[in-house]
Parts: structure tokens; C-alpha cells; sequence
């Protein structure tokens, strides 16, 4: 296969993510000194600026980060939790059976900043003004527009003009949508991160010290009160039509902190995948590999119909028990043991035929009968029109056959990967607070989050909407380790419910196929949406499977005589991924996705 890149190799260290300048700053942190818990962060902050679209300082990160030296791994979670006064019956009060997707009503504690920073502080050695330096530069001196950024503020420029007009004057300079190429600076959020920096370096000139007055001063100081000003003074129109504030208040900023905890585990392959817990969808994906027996799926033809179409079949699985059982396990009884157990496996695999399967079956792990209504998600429908499409949740792709919809402006997400000498690791993926789903709150130069539209106003569901709890986000980083435990690979992507797709794909071709990092992101893809997606208005189309018409007509066609309903995207549509690995002798290797043409690694 010819591939549009070269896969980097080195020694030294590597950084691969979905935006060039914020894999180039992680990197020149790494030259620095740094290790890849420092290099992380630093990037994680740049693509808050360089990428508003996708993700902001007031979103979420789900982080997996792997330590060379006792070789332990951890999970921190950037996920905010809903606020105390946002219930199912507030909801029902307003007349809503669903969480809009847009405005204020669905914002949730941001939780980006504390995670990076308490990474920064318990894994890394650098201050936090060593790693804001560079998000400094780019808000103050501008961002280039991207040809993605760019879409995504000329569709919400109508948005922008007729109901949010502090987000206007912010990312549309003059009131015009700036051109291609041209810088966008966002001097507020340059002030905002400044003044954080400042009462770091204030706090006495410890390191673990300014990080944690850099914390207060988010969730206490002047950041939560600039939040907490808006939210009770600001009403804003949402996807509903109707203008609503917000329920998130400076005492839920002030009673939530990131926290680290532990990974969940598969075997695979005689290596051991790590994702982080059911508070997101990661488990999914090793549930989807549980059902994938290696040496069946290694004698396939990774671009052949029958690995496209087992793979597929065992996602459906997978995913309805996302759908039915997933939550935040401080707030629900996730039966996690049962559902990554070989037994469980074993059973579910029995299910999977030569044959498409249209129908909806979730597992039964604790003996309950599954509460999820899954007729009524197949009966919802994308919306179109003005206010449906911006910020609604991660897009799939911009589907051809579904042009209508504006899927360019709907929120998005980004990763990034870093390993260094010494063999540490990190995996992120930050999203949320994204500049076309929230107006801007102009004192700090960014808008909130909208994540509680991935809860459910339905008391009998593990991801219902309850206040304290942490919506079950599509957030989902993978870490693998080698048989010793070592770190091995780092890997991840933006794209909603894609997500761990896209990676359990990218995984079997690269640990069972021996296709490397960069030939298995390239090469073509393919996802489901055959369950709801997790995003306003929470639709699902049964039996659908989008993919890349690079599989030829043979592949396709076999498909739908299994019985897929196949809908064939373009030739470069699936799949945003990035990886770093480090073998056993030392060398590192690097790759990132050109579909886009803005991820890149870089390394030596």
C-alpha cells in the first residue's frame, strides 16, 4: 500500500495529534527537557486555541498515561459532572423529554483544565506556566484558519449575527468570517491563561505549589466567578427554538476536582488494552475485541467483506450494552466484571452469523431485562436547519448521502499521543466547549460544554441525567502494554461514537495483520450507526454501515448481500487516528492521519 506519509522512527521521543502546531509544541517541550506527561499537556492547551471548534477550555478530557519506571498506568478523568440543580424533573418543568443539545441549559462542570493540570502536577516536571507558554503565543498572536475552522464559522456566522453576538465579535473580526490562511487571535482567553500563569508563578516558586494555586484559581477564584456571573445573568436560544440559562453555578466548579483512577483491563493478544472506565464508552471497545477471537480475525483479509462484517456484528453487540448498561459508576451499578468476563464473551459471541443483523440485543449480564427504549431512538431522525446542526455532538462523517445535514458544524473532538525516552506514555482525548454550541462567555474567551445532552431524562437508565454525575462521554484514549507490562502503544481519534470503531480496526490490522501505525491508519474504513448515537437528538439507524468506496465494488456488494444497508462515503472520510509505540529496544515510531490534512507526527 502507498502511503500519503512516512511512519516516524527515532530514539528520542515522538508526538503525534489531529492538529500540527500542537503536536510541534509537544515535541519542542519534549527538546525542552520535558517528559511526555509535560509534552501532553502543553499540546492538550494549544488545541484549546488552535482548534475552538473542536475543543475548549471548558470541555472535557478523558487521559490514559502509562509511568516507565513502575510501570503503572492511570486513568484521569477530565469528565465534569452535571450540576446540583440540573434534575430530570427541572427538565420535565421546561417541557423537554430530551437534554438540548446546544446553549447553556447542558453545560457541565468543565473538567479539561484540572485534569491536565493534575497530570501536569502528580506525573510531570515542568510548571504550568512552562506548559501555557504556548497557548499563549497562539491566542494572543492568532490561530491560522483551517479550511474545517473556517466551515465551521461561516455556518454559524447566521447564529452568531442573529442571537449570540459576543460570540460574533470574537470569532468574526469585523463581523466578516475571516479567510483562509488568516490569523484568528482570541486575546481574552490569552488574558485568561496569562493570569493563571501568573498566580503560579505567585505561589512561592514550588512547582507542585503553583499548580495547585492555578487549580484554586479555575475552580475558586477569578475563572469560576466569570462563570458563575453568566451563567445566572445569561439566557441563550438552544436546538429547541427557545431561549434557556444555564443550571451550572460557581458551587458545582468549586465542589468538583479531576481524579485519577484505574484503568479497565483486557488480555489481547498477548498484550493488555487499557481504557478508561464506563463513565465513558471505552469499555466498548474491549468488549468488541473480546468478541473477536485473534486467530479467527488474524487468517481474515483485513480489507475483505468478512472482516468487515464480523467486526460490525460484534460492535452491535457491544454497543447496546453501552447503551443499556454505562454510567458513572459513582452514581450507577455498572456490572463491568460480567461484561468484560470470557463466560459473558463466550455466549455473545454465539450470536454472530454470516448474516447482517438488524435487530437490537443487548446481553443480560446481571439477569435484569434491558430497560433501553431502543424504538423510539430508531424512530427519531437527524435534524436539519439553522439551529439543529451547531455543536449538537461529534459528527460521524460529512456523509454524501447526507449533504443536508451540516455536519461540518457540528461539535468535534481531538487527540493527542506522546512517548518519550524513558518509555512514558500518554493518550488524550479532549473535546467539548466547542465555539459554535455555547456563546462565548467574553470575559474569559470561551464558551461552556454541552455534555449533559448525553445523559437521559429516563430514572430507569445507568447514563440517566442526575445531578453530580458524570455524563457517559464518547471520550476514549487507549493505552496497550506488552506482555511484560511495558508501554507499547498509544493510540486514539476524534469522532463521537466512532471512536473506538475506528480503533478496534486500526488495532487488529496493526497487532494481527503486523500492518504498521501508519499503514493501519490509512488504510480504509469503515463504522456503524447502528445504535443511538450519543448526541442530541440521540438517533439510531438500524443496520446502517458507512464506508470508505476505497473497498471496491466486490467488498460492498458483498456486504449487502449479507445484509447490510451499506452507504458507501468518500475515498478519505473514515478515521482521524494517531499513534506513537515504543519497541523494546528503544525506538519509537509515530504516525497520524492525512484525512483532513491538519493531524501530523512528529519525532526523531
Amino acid at each position: 500500500m502507498q502511503l500519503t506519509r512516512p511512519e516516524i522512527v527515532g530514539a528520542f521521543g515522538a508526538a503525534s495529534s489531529s492538529h500540527w502546531i500542537a503536536s510541534a509544541c509537544a515535541m519542542r517541550i519534549l527538546e525542552r527537557g520535558g517528559n511526555a506527561f509535560d509534552a501532553a499537556a502543553a499540546g492538550g492547551f494549544v488545541l484549546q486555541v488552535v482548534a475552538p471548534h473542536l475543543n475548549g477550555p471548558a470541555g472535557d478530557v478523558a487521559i490514559l498515561l502509562h509511568r516507565a519506571r513502575d510501570r503503572s498506568t492511570v486513568s484521569i478523568c477530565g469528565q465534569g459532572p452535571v450540576p446540583a440543580a440540573a434534575t430530570i424533573e427541572r427538565f420535565r418543568e421546561l417541557g423537554l423529554d430530551l437534554v438540548p443539545g446546544t446553549g447553556l441549559l447542558p453545560a457541565v462542570v468543565p473538567g479539561a483544565f484540572d485534569a491536565w493540570m493534575l497530570m501536569l502536577r502528580d506525573h510531570g516536571t515542568m510548571d504550568a506556566a512552562d506548559v501555557l507558554e504556548c497557548a499563549i503565543h497562539y491566542a494572543e498572536r492568532g490561530v491560522p484558519v483551517t479550511a474545517r475552522l473556517r466551515e465551521t464559522l461561516c455556518a454559524a456566522s447566521g447564529l452568531f449575527h442573529r442571537y449570540w453576538p459576543r460570540s460574533r465579535e470574537l470569532y468574526l473580526p469585523g463581523g466578516d468570517v475571516p479567510a483562509l490562511d488568516t490569523l484568528l487571535p482570541n486575546r481574552p482567553l490569552a488574558g485568561t491563561f496569562r493570569r493563571l500563569a501568573d498566580v503560579a508563578r505567585s505561589a512561592g516558586g514550588e512547582r507542585v505549589r503553583g499548580i495547585d494555586a492555578a487549580r484554586r484559581e479555575w475552580s475558586h477564584g477569578f475563572v469560576a466567578d466569570a462563570i458563575d456571573r453568566f451563567c445566572r445573568t445569561e439566557t441563550a436560544i438552544d436546538v429547541t427554538g427557545r431561549s434557556h440559562g444555564a443550571l451550572l453555578t460557581g458551587d458545582d466548579l468549586a465542589a468538583w476536582s479531576a481524579r485519577a483512577e484505574s484503568p479497565v483491563w483486557l488480555e489481547y493478544a498477548d498484550r493488555h488494552v487499557a481504557k478508561c472506565g464506563p463513565w465513558s464508552q471505552g469499555p466498548a471497545m474491549l468488549q468488541t475485541l473480546a468478541l473477536l477471537d485473534p486467530g479467527e480475525i488474524a487468517s481474515l483479509d483485513p480489507l475483505g467483506d468478512e472482516f468487515v462484517h464480523r467486526v460490525t456484528e460484534a460492535m452491535k453487540l457491544a454497543f447496546a450494552d453501552r447503551e443499556t448498561y454505562y454510567g458513572d459508576p459513582l452514581g450507577a451499578d455498572v456490572p463491568m466484571d460480567v461484561l468484560l468476563s470470557e463466560d459473558y464473551a463466550r455466549q455473545r459471541r454465539g450470536l454472530i452469523s454470516s448474516l447482517a443483523d438488524a435487530s437490537w440485543r443487548p446481553g443480560q449480564p446481571n439477569g435484569a431485562a434491558p430497560a433501553f427504549d431502543y424504538e423510539a431512538a430508531a424512530s427519531r431522525e437527524r435534524e436539519t436547519g439553522l439551529l439543529s446542526a451547531y455543536g449538537g455532538g461529534e459528527p460521524t462523517v460529512g456523509e454524501v448521502a447526507s449533504s443536508d445535514y451540516l455536519a461540518s458544524v457540528a461539535g468535534d473532538t481531538c487527540h493527542i499521543d506522546v512517548v518519550d525516552e524513558a518509555g512514558n506514555m500518554v493518550s488524550a482525548t479532549p473535546s467539548g466547549g466547542w465555539l459554535q454550541s455555547s456563546p462565548v462567555i467574553p470575559a474569559l474567551g470561551f464558551p461552556l460544554g454541552t455534555r449533559a445532552q448525553m445523559t437521559w431524562l429516563d430514572e430507569r437508565l445507568p447514563s440517566r441525567l442526575a445531578p453530580g454525575t458524570r455524563p457517559r462521554t464518547t471520550l476514549t484514549p487507549t493505552l496497550v502494554l506488552d506482555e511484560a507490562r511495558r508501554g507499547y502503544l498509544a493510540c486514539g481519534t476524534p469522532g463521537g461514537d466512532q471512536q473506538d470503531q475506528w480503533q478496534v480496526v486500526f488495532l487488529l490490522r496493526h497487532l494481527l495483520h503486523g500492518q504498521g501505525l501508519q499503514e493501519a491508519i490509512e488504510a480504509p474504513a469503515f463504522h456503524s450507526e447502528h445504535w443511538p448515537n450519543s448526541f442530541y437528538p440521540r438517533h439510531a439507524s438500524p443496520g446502517k454501515l458507512v464506508i470508505e468506496d476505497r473497498f471496491g465494488r466486490d467488498v460492498i456488494a458483498a456486504l449487502e448481500r449479507r445484509g447490510h444497508r451499506v452507504v458507501e462515503n468518500g475515498a478519505w472520510s473514515e478515521g482521524r487516528l494517531t499513534a506513537v509505540s515504543r519497541e523494546r529496544d528503544g525506538r519509537v515510531r509515530a504516525a497520524a492521519n492525512p484525512r483532513g490534512g491538519i493531524g501530523y507526527a512528529i519525532g526523531r
